[in-house]
């Protein structure tokens, strides 16, 4: 399979496709799926010297994170204060220590690869009424008490200087986040571990998995023997192993991209180029592109169903906040799946002793897929202490298993998209 119609894959860095899997090799470590988990996992691990084979089943970022939103959000899908409640004190200063690393890592690997992805720094958080903004003041001294002292709050005046818009009533200016053209993020990561010696097969999906020591990976055209074998194909993983399959569930979201806008219009919406995503629970998000296009997304269709008019769902809520828009022209729309967990909180873990899996980030995959990476690379050097803290949390499964997982996840989305709309 080939790339999705989106904005990325048209705008993407000229690069080589890499080969497919027609043979039976051997390595240290094979790492399954060609996103953000399995490049960062097979960067560090090359980075430290370890012989990587990454099988990817379509094209690398052919998944979330070839479509995402490109923003650079730190933290989790649950925040540490949530975390600290329901885990304690011990989880949440070790979870805490992490939460602000994934983004460090991403604006190093651009520098250290020279990685073309139109970065831009800078991220606003945006309030639709005064209990989110009361949330954002204690986001703000939450991430303040784990050493994060680049953030400013925006009352209602400043956060129309920065967003020219009259929705929200004020703002949290994450200076350490940003954005990113996803696609080109994944393309220059896999170019550096071609580089420094690791080998990436495309078009070569896994179909079967044989446990044991070594762990064989299975493909149409071949196999890998491996000494570690990592589970990363997250929301794209499908059924190859059922019970990682029965830990998450798959949502799609969706997007829009404008034409591109003159640099009056441009310079009118978000002047300093920040991206943004209001605080509802069914969140809308966007930024300019690197062309000057808006990129608009929001929505969640639960069970990873392709909607029949994905302009439809979003153009309404695009033009509800940037009314001076109407009548612009959309050049790309698309949908993606990310993979949603019960407790929102990311699932790292181990199948057998020689076998580990990553998955779950809850919409904020961006960050934490590349802190995945590190915490991997540090386990098979003998350093397990971060990448356990993850593993010890407990993994539920959705309600009624994978029958009722939709109609259950859905039921509360409309719950919290009524709260949203209160502003209770």
């Amino acid at each position: 399979m080939e790339h999705v119609n989106s904005y990325y894959a048209a705008s993407a860095n000229r690069h080589e496709p890499w080969p497919q899997l027609t043979e039976d090799i051997r390595c240290d470590v094979c790492v399954v799926g060609g996103g953000y988990t399995g490049l960062s996992t097979a960067l560090f691990l090359v980075e430290a010297g370890f012989d990587v084979v990454l099988l990817e089943a379509s094209r690398i970022g052919f998944g979330a994170s070839g479509r995402n939103g490109g923003q650079i959000v730190n933290s989790y899908s649950r925040d540490i204060d949530v975390i600290e409640a329901r885990y304690g004190q011990d989880t949440a200063r070790m979870l805490g220590s992490m939460m602000f690393e994934g983004g460090d890592i991403i604006r190093s690997r651009i520098e250290q690869y020279g990685i073309d992805c139109d970065f831009r720094p800078g991220g606003i958080f945006a309030a639709l009424n005064p209990r989110q903004l009361h949330e954002l003041e204690s986001q703000k001294a939450n991430w303040e008490r784990y050493g994060h002292r680049q953030l400013e709050l925006l009352d209602e005046r400043r956060v129309r200087e920065e967003i020219g818009t009259e929705a929200y009533v004020g703002a949290l200016l994450d200076h350490r986040g940003g954005h990113i053209h996803p696609l080109n993020l994944a393309l220059g990561e896999a170019e550096a571990i071609r580089k420094l010696g690791g080998r990436i097969f495309e078009q070569s999906a896994v179909t079967q998995i044989q446990y044991g020591d070594p762990a064989v990976a299975k493909t149409a055209g071949g196999s890998v023997t491996a000494n570690f074998l990592v589970l990363a194909g997250n929301a794209y993983l499908g059924n190859l192993e059922p019970k990682l399959a029965a830990k998450a569930m798959p949502c799609g979201t969706q997007i829009v991209t404008t034409e591109p806008l003159s640099e009056e219009q441009a310079a009118s919406l978000i002047p300093r180029h920040y991206c943004v995503e209001d605080c509802n629970y069914l969140l809308d998000y966007y930024r300019l592109t690197g062309d000057n296009r808006l990129l608009y997304g929001g929505g969640v269709v639960y069970g990873a169903r392709d909607p029949d008019d994905i302009e439809r769902l979003v153009m309404p809520k695009l033009l509800k906040t940037f009314p001076q828009l109407k009548g612009v022209k959309v050049d790309y729309r698309w949908s993606g799946n990310f993979l949603l967990t019960l407790s929102r909180l990311p699932q790292f873990g181990r199948l057998e002793s020689n076998v580990y899996y990553m998955q779950g980030y809850s919409g904020h995959g961006v960050t934490c897929t590349h802190l995945a990476g590190r915490l991997l690379s540090e386990v098979l050097k003998g350093q397990a202490e971060r990448f356990d803290a993850f593993a010890r949390l407990p993994h539920l499964p959705f309600f009624g298993g994978r029958r009722f997982q939709v109609p259950f996840t859905a039921m509360g989305a409309v719950y919290y998209s009524l709260r949203d709309k209160l502003g209770v």
